[in-house]
Protein backbone atom coordinates (compact mmCIF):
# COMPACT_ATOMS: atom_id res chain seq x y z
CA UNK A 1 0.00 0.00 0.00
CA UNK A 2 1.14 3.47 -0.84
CA UNK A 3 1.30 6.68 0.74
CA UNK A 4 -1.76 9.43 0.31
CA UNK A 5 0.12 12.80 -1.52
CA UNK A 6 -2.35 15.84 -1.76
CA UNK A 7 -5.24 14.17 -4.00
CA UNK A 8 -3.49 11.66 -4.91
CA UNK A 9 -3.97 7.57 -3.12
CA UNK A 10 -1.49 4.85 -4.36
CA UNK A 11 -3.57 1.80 -3.62
CA UNK A 12 -2.36 -1.96 -4.36
CA UNK A 13 -3.82 -3.25 -7.25
CA UNK A 14 -5.95 -5.43 -4.89
CA UNK A 15 -7.93 -2.49 -3.71
CA UNK A 16 -8.13 -0.34 -6.67
CA UNK A 17 -11.37 -2.29 -7.85
CA UNK A 18 -9.97 -4.59 -11.06
CA UNK A 19 -7.69 -7.54 -11.14
CA UNK A 20 -4.13 -7.21 -13.46
CA UNK A 21 -5.90 -9.86 -15.80
CA UNK A 22 -9.23 -7.42 -15.44
CA UNK A 23 -6.84 -4.60 -16.72
CA UNK A 24 -5.32 -6.18 -19.11
CA UNK A 25 -8.51 -7.18 -20.71
CA UNK A 26 -9.96 -3.39 -20.80
CA UNK A 27 -6.75 -1.38 -22.03
CA UNK A 28 -7.48 0.08 -25.39
CA UNK A 29 -8.46 4.01 -26.00
CA UNK A 30 -11.94 5.05 -26.11
CA UNK A 31 -13.38 8.40 -25.67
CA UNK A 32 -12.91 8.21 -22.00
CA UNK A 33 -9.66 6.24 -22.04
CA UNK A 34 -6.32 7.63 -23.12
CA UNK A 35 -3.35 5.21 -22.69
CA UNK A 36 0.77 6.54 -22.70
CA UNK A 37 3.79 4.59 -22.97
CA UNK A 38 5.59 7.23 -20.55
CA UNK A 39 5.82 10.27 -18.38
CA UNK A 40 7.55 11.71 -21.26
CA UNK A 41 4.05 11.88 -22.43
CA UNK A 42 2.70 13.78 -19.97
CA UNK A 43 2.22 17.45 -21.50
CA UNK A 44 0.03 15.52 -24.17
CA UNK A 45 -2.20 13.55 -21.51
CA UNK A 46 -2.98 16.27 -20.07
CA UNK A 47 -4.31 17.60 -22.67
CA UNK A 48 -6.17 14.53 -23.30
CA UNK A 49 -7.51 14.90 -19.67
CA UNK A 50 -9.48 18.27 -20.00
CA UNK A 51 -10.57 17.19 -23.12
CA UNK A 52 -12.21 14.61 -22.31
CA UNK A 53 -13.87 16.26 -19.35
CA UNK A 54 -15.17 18.87 -21.59
CA UNK A 55 -16.77 16.46 -23.62
CA UNK A 56 -17.80 13.71 -20.93
CA UNK A 57 -16.98 15.29 -17.54
CA UNK A 58 -14.84 12.31 -16.99
CA UNK A 59 -11.72 10.48 -17.99
CA UNK A 60 -9.01 7.78 -17.59
CA UNK A 61 -5.13 8.59 -18.15
CA UNK A 62 -2.42 5.61 -17.89
CA UNK A 63 1.37 5.32 -18.20
CA UNK A 64 3.00 2.70 -19.09
CA UNK A 65 0.91 1.16 -21.41
CA UNK A 66 1.04 1.24 -25.54
CA UNK A 67 -1.44 2.74 -27.37
CA UNK A 68 -2.65 -0.59 -28.48
CA UNK A 69 -3.04 -2.08 -25.44
CA UNK A 70 0.43 -3.52 -24.30
CA UNK A 71 1.80 -2.96 -20.75
CA UNK A 72 5.28 -2.18 -20.76
CA UNK A 73 5.75 -0.61 -17.13
CA UNK A 74 7.25 2.83 -15.69
CA UNK A 75 9.68 3.25 -13.23
CA UNK A 76 7.94 4.81 -10.36
CA UNK A 77 7.80 6.08 -6.85
CA UNK A 78 6.16 7.95 -4.32
CA UNK A 79 7.81 11.72 -5.85
CA UNK A 80 6.53 10.36 -9.24
CA UNK A 81 3.20 10.45 -8.16
CA UNK A 82 3.60 14.08 -6.51
CA UNK A 83 5.17 15.31 -9.52
CA UNK A 84 2.17 14.30 -11.81
CA UNK A 85 -0.37 15.28 -8.93
CA UNK A 86 1.64 19.12 -9.54
CA UNK A 87 1.99 19.31 -13.07
CA UNK A 88 -1.53 18.38 -13.62
CA UNK A 89 -2.69 21.15 -11.01
CA UNK A 90 0.12 23.60 -12.49
CA UNK A 91 -1.75 23.04 -15.87
CA UNK A 92 -5.48 22.66 -15.69
CA UNK A 93 -7.80 25.00 -14.79
CA UNK A 94 -9.92 25.14 -13.14
CA UNK A 95 -8.52 22.74 -10.65
CA UNK A 96 -9.18 19.35 -10.69
CA UNK A 97 -9.06 16.50 -7.99
CA UNK A 98 -7.77 13.53 -9.73
CA UNK A 99 -7.24 10.18 -8.41
CA UNK A 100 -3.55 8.89 -9.01
CA UNK A 101 -3.13 5.24 -8.57
CA UNK A 102 -0.41 2.48 -8.99
CA UNK A 103 -1.45 -0.23 -10.78
CA UNK A 104 -0.19 -3.75 -12.05
CA UNK A 105 -1.04 -4.73 -15.64
CA UNK A 106 0.32 -8.08 -16.79
CA UNK A 107 2.91 -8.06 -13.79
CA UNK A 108 4.36 -4.33 -14.81
CA UNK A 109 4.17 -1.38 -12.92
CA UNK A 110 1.88 0.96 -14.46
CA UNK A 111 0.29 4.46 -13.54
CA UNK A 112 -3.15 5.55 -13.51
CA UNK A 113 -5.28 9.39 -13.49
CA UNK A 114 -9.27 8.98 -13.15
CA UNK A 115 -10.75 12.31 -12.58
CA UNK A 116 -14.23 13.80 -12.64
CA UNK A 117 -15.29 17.13 -13.27
CA UNK A 118 -18.39 19.39 -14.26
CA UNK A 119 -16.61 23.07 -14.15
CA UNK A 120 -16.53 23.17 -18.02
CA UNK A 121 -14.88 24.63 -19.77
CA UNK A 122 -11.47 23.03 -18.93
CA UNK A 123 -8.14 24.46 -20.08
CA UNK A 124 -5.24 22.50 -20.91
CA UNK A 125 -1.65 24.79 -20.92
CA UNK A 126 -3.51 27.57 -21.12
CA UNK A 127 -5.97 26.32 -24.45
CA UNK A 128 -9.18 24.64 -24.43
CA UNK A 129 -9.64 21.00 -25.89
CA UNK A 130 -12.26 18.77 -26.72
CA UNK A 131 -12.73 14.85 -27.35
CA UNK A 132 -13.60 13.61 -30.45
CA UNK A 133 -13.93 9.88 -30.74
CA UNK A 134 -10.43 9.13 -29.04
CA UNK A 135 -8.86 12.13 -30.19
CA UNK A 136 -8.32 15.65 -28.59
CA UNK A 137 -8.54 18.79 -30.94
CA UNK A 138 -8.34 22.44 -29.81
CA UNK A 139 -12.00 24.15 -29.39
CA UNK A 140 -13.14 26.73 -31.86
CA UNK A 141 -13.89 29.85 -30.72
CA UNK A 142 -17.32 29.09 -31.47
CA UNK A 143 -17.03 25.42 -30.07
CA UNK A 144 -16.07 27.11 -26.40
CA UNK A 145 -18.55 30.08 -26.63
CA UNK A 146 -21.32 27.07 -27.49
CA UNK A 147 -19.86 25.16 -24.36
CA UNK A 148 -19.59 27.82 -21.78
CA UNK A 149 -23.45 28.39 -23.10
CA UNK A 150 -24.35 25.58 -22.50
CA UNK A 151 -22.49 25.04 -18.95
CA UNK A 152 -24.71 27.92 -17.74
CA UNK A 153 -27.82 26.73 -19.21
CA UNK A 154 -27.27 23.40 -17.24
CA UNK A 155 -26.78 25.51 -14.58
CA UNK A 156 -30.19 27.06 -14.46
CA UNK A 157 -32.80 24.65 -16.09
CA UNK A 158 -35.31 26.14 -18.17
CA UNK A 159 -37.58 23.36 -17.14
CA UNK A 160 -36.59 24.23 -13.14
CA UNK A 161 -37.08 28.11 -13.33
CA UNK A 162 -39.52 29.22 -11.15
CA UNK A 163 -42.74 31.72 -13.34
CA UNK A 164 -43.63 34.74 -11.79
CA UNK A 165 -46.90 33.95 -10.97
CA UNK A 166 -48.89 32.35 -7.76
CA UNK A 167 -49.89 29.11 -6.91
CA UNK A 168 -53.59 30.17 -8.06
CA UNK A 169 -53.00 30.01 -11.75
CA UNK A 170 -52.21 26.45 -11.85
CA UNK A 171 -55.63 24.13 -12.23
CA UNK A 172 -55.89 22.32 -9.54
CA UNK A 173 -57.91 19.43 -11.01
CA UNK A 174 -55.59 18.53 -13.66
CA UNK A 175 -52.67 18.55 -10.69
CA UNK A 176 -55.35 16.03 -8.82
CA UNK A 177 -55.87 13.61 -12.09
CA UNK A 178 -51.69 13.45 -12.69
CA UNK A 179 -51.27 12.65 -8.62
CA UNK A 180 -54.25 9.99 -9.08
CA UNK A 181 -52.44 8.61 -12.35
CA UNK A 182 -49.13 8.51 -10.80
CA UNK A 183 -50.32 6.48 -7.76
CA UNK A 184 -49.34 9.57 -5.38
CA UNK A 185 -51.51 10.27 -2.46
CA UNK A 186 -53.28 13.62 -2.40
CA UNK A 187 -52.00 16.13 0.67
CA UNK A 188 -52.80 19.95 -0.97
CA UNK A 189 -51.74 21.88 -3.78
CA UNK A 190 -48.36 23.50 -2.15
CA UNK A 191 -47.29 20.23 -0.42
CA UNK A 192 -47.78 17.82 -3.99
CA UNK A 193 -45.82 20.34 -6.28
CA UNK A 194 -43.28 20.80 -3.21
CA UNK A 195 -43.39 17.18 -2.78
CA UNK A 196 -42.95 16.44 -7.30
CA UNK A 197 -40.09 19.39 -7.35
CA UNK A 198 -41.97 22.10 -8.86
CA UNK A 199 -42.17 24.66 -6.30
CA UNK A 200 -38.60 27.12 -6.16
CA UNK A 201 -39.07 30.15 -3.15
CA UNK A 202 -42.76 29.43 -2.92
CA UNK A 203 -43.07 29.93 -6.74
CA UNK A 204 -44.11 27.41 -9.46
CA UNK A 205 -41.76 26.44 -12.07
CA UNK A 206 -41.83 26.17 -15.86
CA UNK A 207 -42.39 22.42 -15.91
CA UNK A 208 -45.39 22.73 -13.02
CA UNK A 209 -46.72 25.41 -16.22
CA UNK A 210 -46.46 22.69 -18.99
CA UNK A 211 -48.45 20.32 -17.17
CA UNK A 212 -50.88 22.16 -15.01
CA UNK A 213 -51.50 25.40 -16.01
CA UNK A 214 -54.80 26.86 -18.12
CA UNK A 215 -51.75 29.20 -19.98
CA UNK A 216 -51.99 27.12 -23.10
CA UNK A 217 -49.07 25.98 -25.21
CA UNK A 218 -49.32 25.12 -29.08
CA UNK A 219 -48.56 22.41 -31.54
CA UNK A 220 -48.70 22.80 -35.19
CA UNK A 221 -50.03 20.22 -37.72
CA UNK A 222 -49.84 19.91 -41.48
CA UNK A 223 -50.95 17.85 -44.22
CA UNK A 224 -49.42 18.06 -47.66
CA UNK A 225 -50.47 17.06 -51.21
CA UNK A 226 -47.17 15.92 -52.41
CA UNK A 227 -43.20 14.85 -51.01
CA UNK A 228 -42.71 18.32 -50.48
CA UNK A 229 -44.50 21.48 -48.64
CA UNK A 230 -45.37 23.46 -51.86
CA UNK A 231 -49.27 22.89 -51.60
CA UNK A 232 -51.01 22.14 -48.12
CA UNK A 233 -54.30 19.93 -48.03
CA UNK A 234 -54.76 20.92 -44.23
CA UNK A 235 -53.59 22.54 -41.18
CA UNK A 236 -54.34 22.69 -37.54
CA UNK A 237 -52.86 24.86 -34.35
CA UNK A 238 -53.71 22.55 -31.27
CA UNK A 239 -53.12 24.72 -27.92
CA UNK A 240 -53.32 22.74 -24.94
CA UNK A 241 -51.33 21.04 -21.90
CA UNK A 242 -48.07 19.65 -22.75
CA UNK A 243 -50.22 16.11 -21.95
CA UNK A 244 -53.16 17.42 -23.92
CA UNK A 245 -51.05 18.13 -26.76
CA UNK A 246 -49.19 14.78 -26.96
CA UNK A 247 -52.90 12.95 -27.47
CA UNK A 248 -53.78 15.62 -30.10
CA UNK A 249 -50.21 14.88 -32.19
CA UNK A 250 -51.50 11.06 -31.93
CA UNK A 251 -54.92 11.46 -33.14
CA UNK A 252 -53.83 14.17 -36.33
CA UNK A 253 -51.53 11.44 -37.60
CA UNK A 254 -53.94 8.70 -37.07
CA UNK A 255 -56.67 10.86 -38.58
CA UNK A 256 -54.08 11.66 -41.81
CA UNK A 257 -52.63 8.35 -42.55
CA UNK A 258 -53.93 5.14 -43.95
CA UNK A 259 -55.47 2.82 -41.48
CA UNK A 260 -55.45 -1.00 -42.18
CA UNK A 261 -57.23 -3.97 -40.84
CA UNK A 262 -57.05 -7.67 -39.39
CA UNK A 263 -59.02 -9.86 -38.33
CA UNK A 264 -58.38 -11.33 -34.64
CA UNK A 265 -60.67 -14.36 -35.11
CA UNK A 266 -64.07 -12.67 -35.59
CA UNK A 267 -63.02 -8.72 -34.16
CA UNK A 268 -61.56 -6.37 -36.81
CA UNK A 269 -58.40 -4.96 -35.62
CA UNK A 270 -57.35 -1.57 -37.17
CA UNK A 271 -53.43 -1.71 -38.35
CA UNK A 272 -51.81 1.71 -39.17
CA UNK A 273 -49.46 1.84 -41.74
CA UNK A 274 -46.64 3.43 -39.30
CA UNK A 275 -47.21 1.62 -35.73
CA UNK A 276 -48.69 3.78 -33.06
CA UNK A 277 -46.19 2.99 -30.28
CA UNK A 278 -43.19 4.26 -32.69
CA UNK A 279 -45.50 7.24 -33.35
CA UNK A 280 -46.35 8.18 -29.67
CA UNK A 281 -42.93 7.66 -28.33
CA UNK A 282 -41.23 9.49 -30.99
CA UNK A 283 -44.15 12.54 -29.97
CA UNK A 284 -43.39 12.20 -26.38
CA UNK A 285 -39.54 12.64 -26.82
CA UNK A 286 -40.09 16.35 -29.00
CA UNK A 287 -41.94 17.68 -25.99
CA UNK A 288 -39.99 16.04 -23.43
CA UNK A 289 -36.34 16.91 -24.76
CA UNK A 290 -37.21 19.99 -26.71
CA UNK A 291 -35.60 23.28 -26.38
CA UNK A 292 -38.18 25.52 -24.58
CA UNK A 293 -36.09 28.44 -24.55
CA UNK A 294 -36.97 28.66 -28.19
CA UNK A 295 -40.06 30.16 -29.12
CA UNK A 296 -41.12 27.60 -32.25
CA UNK A 297 -43.12 24.83 -31.88
CA UNK A 298 -43.07 21.20 -31.83
CA UNK A 299 -44.16 20.14 -35.14
CA UNK A 300 -46.31 18.12 -36.88
CA UNK A 301 -45.88 17.17 -40.78
CA UNK A 302 -47.51 14.71 -43.23
CA UNK A 303 -46.55 14.40 -46.48
CA UNK A 304 -47.76 11.55 -49.36
CA UNK A 305 -44.40 9.67 -48.10
CA UNK A 306 -43.70 10.04 -44.71
CA UNK A 307 -44.68 11.52 -41.19
CA UNK A 308 -42.10 14.29 -39.58
CA UNK A 309 -42.53 14.56 -36.37
CA UNK A 310 -39.89 18.09 -35.63
CA UNK A 311 -38.78 19.67 -32.61
CA UNK A 312 -36.85 22.73 -31.52
CA UNK A 313 -33.28 22.21 -30.48
CA UNK A 314 -31.07 19.49 -31.51
CA UNK A 315 -29.23 16.88 -29.58
CA UNK A 316 -28.15 17.79 -26.33
CA UNK A 317 -24.58 17.83 -25.00
CA UNK A 318 -22.80 16.44 -28.19
CA UNK A 319 -25.27 13.43 -28.25
CA UNK A 320 -24.77 11.69 -31.69
CA UNK A 321 -27.34 10.74 -34.21
CA UNK A 322 -24.91 6.79 -34.08
CA UNK A 323 -25.16 7.11 -29.72
CA UNK A 324 -29.02 7.68 -29.93
CA UNK A 325 -29.94 4.91 -32.48
CA UNK A 326 -27.71 2.69 -30.32
CA UNK A 327 -29.38 3.52 -26.98
CA UNK A 328 -28.94 3.26 -23.67
CA UNK A 329 -27.50 6.64 -23.66
CA UNK A 330 -29.27 9.83 -22.11
CA UNK A 331 -28.93 13.35 -22.22
CA UNK A 332 -31.36 14.93 -20.34
CA UNK A 333 -32.35 18.66 -21.44
CA UNK A 334 -35.43 18.95 -19.34
CA UNK A 335 -34.81 16.25 -16.61
CA UNK A 336 -37.88 17.78 -14.51
CA UNK A 337 -40.41 17.41 -17.82
CA UNK A 338 -38.85 13.95 -18.06
CA UNK A 339 -39.52 12.78 -14.69
CA UNK A 340 -43.03 14.06 -14.79
CA UNK A 341 -43.86 11.34 -17.39
CA UNK A 342 -42.02 9.10 -15.70
CA UNK A 343 -44.24 8.93 -12.78
CA UNK A 344 -47.12 8.83 -15.30
CA UNK A 345 -45.63 5.92 -17.30
CA UNK A 346 -44.96 7.60 -20.47
CA UNK A 347 -40.83 7.24 -19.78
CA UNK A 348 -40.04 4.45 -19.18
CA UNK A 349 -36.27 4.41 -18.85
CA UNK A 350 -33.48 6.93 -19.63
CA UNK A 351 -32.17 6.08 -23.12
CA UNK A 352 -34.89 3.45 -24.14
CA UNK A 353 -36.98 5.65 -26.45
CA UNK A 354 -34.94 5.80 -29.40
CA UNK A 355 -34.97 1.99 -29.39
CA UNK A 356 -38.55 1.15 -28.64
CA UNK A 357 -38.92 3.27 -32.10
CA UNK A 358 -36.79 1.94 -33.94
CA UNK A 359 -38.31 -2.06 -32.29
CA UNK A 360 -41.68 -1.16 -33.89
CA UNK A 361 -40.70 1.55 -37.05
CA UNK A 362 -37.08 -0.06 -38.19
CA UNK A 363 -37.27 2.34 -41.50
CA UNK A 364 -37.19 5.71 -39.06
CA UNK A 365 -34.43 8.14 -39.55
CA UNK A 366 -33.38 10.77 -37.62
CA UNK A 367 -31.65 13.96 -38.89
CA UNK A 368 -30.88 17.68 -37.08
CA UNK A 369 -32.23 20.39 -39.91
CA UNK A 370 -31.30 24.13 -38.92
CA UNK A 371 -32.01 24.09 -35.04
CA UNK A 372 -34.50 21.25 -35.22
CA UNK A 373 -34.35 17.63 -34.31
CA UNK A 374 -36.45 15.53 -36.86
CA UNK A 375 -37.83 11.77 -36.65
CA UNK A 376 -39.13 10.98 -40.21
CA UNK A 377 -41.15 7.62 -40.83
CA UNK A 378 -41.62 6.19 -44.83
CA UNK A 379 -45.64 5.84 -45.72
CA UNK A 380 -45.65 2.18 -46.70
CA UNK A 381 -49.11 3.54 -48.78
CA UNK A 382 -46.72 5.65 -50.89
CA UNK A 383 -44.63 2.75 -52.17
CA UNK A 384 -47.98 1.51 -53.70
CA UNK A 385 -48.85 4.84 -55.23
CA UNK A 386 -49.05 5.54 -59.14
CA UNK A 387 -46.06 7.52 -60.40
CA UNK A 388 -47.55 11.55 -60.39
CA UNK A 389 -46.33 12.34 -63.82
CA UNK A 390 -46.86 8.56 -65.56
CA UNK A 391 -48.94 9.21 -68.44
CA UNK A 392 -51.85 7.06 -68.60
CA UNK A 393 -52.86 4.12 -71.57
CA UNK A 394 -56.24 6.48 -71.96
CA UNK A 395 -54.64 9.66 -72.00
CA UNK A 396 -52.19 8.43 -75.12
CA UNK A 397 -55.43 7.64 -76.83
CA UNK A 398 -57.98 10.11 -76.09
CA UNK A 399 -56.14 13.25 -76.47
CA UNK A 400 -53.26 12.59 -79.02
CA UNK A 401 -52.91 16.49 -80.45
CA UNK A 402 -52.99 18.24 -76.50
CA UNK A 403 -50.83 15.67 -74.81
CA UNK A 404 -47.21 16.49 -76.76
CA UNK A 405 -47.97 20.06 -76.40
CA UNK A 406 -48.88 20.44 -72.51
CA UNK A 407 -46.79 17.72 -71.35
CA UNK A 408 -43.37 19.41 -72.21
CA UNK A 409 -44.86 22.63 -71.11
CA UNK A 410 -45.76 21.15 -67.36
CA UNK A 411 -42.41 19.49 -67.31
CA UNK A 412 -40.47 22.52 -67.67
CA UNK A 413 -42.55 24.74 -64.83
CA UNK A 414 -42.01 21.06 -62.82
CA UNK A 415 -38.12 21.91 -62.94
CA UNK A 416 -38.50 25.65 -62.92
CA UNK A 417 -40.31 25.14 -59.12
CA UNK A 418 -37.92 22.86 -58.27
CA UNK A 419 -34.83 24.57 -59.28
CA UNK A 420 -35.77 27.63 -57.30
CA UNK A 421 -37.05 25.89 -54.41
CA UNK A 422 -33.34 24.42 -54.23
CA UNK A 423 -32.13 27.97 -55.23
CA UNK A 424 -34.01 29.24 -51.82
CA UNK A 425 -33.10 26.55 -49.71
CA UNK A 426 -29.18 26.84 -50.30
CA UNK A 427 -29.11 30.59 -49.95
CA UNK A 428 -29.68 30.24 -46.35
CA UNK A 429 -27.90 27.01 -45.55
CA UNK A 430 -25.28 26.97 -48.38
CA UNK A 431 -23.29 23.89 -46.91
CA UNK A 432 -26.47 20.94 -47.58
CA UNK A 433 -25.53 17.95 -48.92
CA UNK A 434 -27.31 16.43 -51.88
CA UNK A 435 -28.45 13.52 -49.11
CA UNK A 436 -29.93 16.31 -47.04
CA UNK A 437 -31.30 18.26 -49.65
CA UNK A 438 -33.00 15.13 -50.92
CA UNK A 439 -34.68 14.73 -47.27
CA UNK A 440 -35.89 18.03 -47.07
CA UNK A 441 -37.72 18.48 -50.63
CA UNK A 442 -38.90 14.12 -51.00
CA UNK A 443 -37.22 14.00 -54.04
CA UNK A 444 -34.95 11.39 -54.87
CA UNK A 445 -30.54 11.98 -54.92
CA UNK A 446 -30.97 11.38 -58.50
CA UNK A 447 -33.26 14.15 -58.48
CA UNK A 448 -31.42 16.37 -56.72
CA UNK A 449 -28.54 15.88 -59.00
CA UNK A 450 -30.18 16.52 -62.13
CA UNK A 451 -31.56 20.00 -60.61
CA UNK A 452 -27.88 20.89 -59.05
CA UNK A 453 -26.53 19.99 -62.61
CA UNK A 454 -28.89 22.12 -64.58
CA UNK A 455 -28.50 25.02 -62.20
CA UNK A 456 -24.73 24.62 -62.48
CA UNK A 457 -25.15 24.64 -66.13
CA UNK A 458 -26.92 27.71 -66.24
CA UNK A 459 -24.32 29.52 -63.93
CA UNK A 460 -27.11 30.21 -61.23
CA UNK A 461 -25.28 27.70 -58.82
CA UNK A 462 -21.73 27.31 -58.47
CA UNK A 463 -20.13 24.72 -56.15
CA UNK A 464 -16.84 25.88 -53.81
CA UNK A 465 -14.54 22.89 -52.74
CA UNK A 466 -14.99 19.36 -52.09
CA UNK A 467 -18.36 17.35 -51.44
CA UNK A 468 -17.28 17.28 -47.74
CA UNK A 469 -16.25 20.55 -46.46
CA UNK A 470 -17.52 22.91 -49.25
CA UNK A 471 -20.35 25.08 -49.82
CA UNK A 472 -22.64 26.48 -52.81
CA UNK A 473 -23.25 30.06 -54.02
CA UNK A 474 -26.54 30.94 -55.71
CA UNK A 475 -24.63 33.43 -58.11
CA UNK A 476 -28.70 34.01 -59.36
CA UNK A 477 -29.77 36.58 -56.24
CA UNK A 478 -33.38 36.78 -57.96
CA UNK A 479 -34.42 33.20 -58.09
CA UNK A 480 -35.56 33.18 -61.93
CA UNK A 481 -35.73 30.29 -63.52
Amino acid sequence: MGRACGSCLTPSPETSGLTPMEHASSMTESKTVELKKSLAELKQGIVSLAAMLNKHGEAELWFGIAPNGKAVGLDQNDKTLRDVSQAIAASIDPRIYPEITREEVNGKSCLRVRARGQDRPYYAHGRPYMRVADEDRQMSARELETLILRQNRAAMRWDNEPIDQPLSTLNEARIRQFVQTAGLAWDNTTNTLDKLGLLRDGHPVNAARLFFADEPIELRCAVFATQTSATILDRHDFHGTLLELIEEAQKFILKNIHIGMRLDGMRRVDVPEIAVPALREAIINAFCHRDWRDPDYVQVAIYRDRVEIRNPGELYENLTLEELRRGGVSRRRNPLIADLLRRIHLVEAWGRGVPLILANAPDVTFREVAGLFIASFARPSARHAGAESAPSKTTSKTTPKTTPKTAPEQQVRRRQKTGETLLQILRQQPHLSTSELAQMTGLSQDGIKYNINQLKRTGKLVRHGPAKGGYWEVTDKSGDE
